[in-house]
């Protein structure tokens, strides 16, 4: 069975947040399109949501605003959430075994930090058997640092996209998936 895993599409990483990523709005756009795709076709949905649990952290701090949902992609009653304090969905978590049990072996998988959390949890995703597909333009970044030098937001979304392209998952944008199911 295929499901959609939305990956903490949430406040801090949109306008005004604390951790805004480079095109979070449209991709938040486009995330939501499939989730409601999804769910007329009555594909089981499971939302994650980042609640930082580390000292020193300075985003998705608990009880604040920036934790909360996107608005595009609100969860529904009945719909799975799953609270996370690391990078990949899995880890310590109820996630796989909720997944299990509603008999899912596909995951659309879109969301926010494609280098991190992202990355992460897809890479998770396939060890543990699940054949993905990941929504590009449903997914967002940042520009990142290394060496004294900066890689823009749109080279680090590439990179992350080929590298797990293939492999890892098929990456196929929205309108396409959307398609499909």
């Amino acid at each position: 069975m295929k499901a959609l895993l939305l990956i903490d599409i949430q406040k801090d990483y949109f306008p005004d947040g604390r951790m805004e990523l480079y095109g979070s709005e449209v991709a938040g756009a486009r995330a939501g399109a499939l989730l409601q795709a999804c769910r007329e076709k009555r594909l089981p949905v499971f939302h994650v949501q980042h609640l930082a649990a580390g000292a020193g952290a300075t985003f998705f701090l608990p009880g604040t605003e920036g934790v909360e949902f996107y608005e595009a992609v609100l969860p529904l009653p009945g719909e799975s959430v799953t609270q996370k304090h690391y990078p990949s969905a899995f880890r310590d978590t109820d996630l796989y075994e909720k997944l299990k049990k509603r008999g899912v072996s596909e995951l659309v998988v879109t969301g926010m930090m494609t280098h991190m959390c992202v990355d992460t949890t897809v890479r998770a995703a396939f060890d543990l058997g699940f054949a993905c597909t990941l929504a590009h333009d449903g997914c967002a970044t940042r520009t990142l640092s290394f060496g004294g030098r900066d890689v823009v937001a749109p080279q680090v979304q590439a990179a992350y996209l080929a590298a797990l392209d293939g492999t890892f998952a098929r990456v196929a944008g929205v309108a396409d998936i959307c398609a499909e199911l």
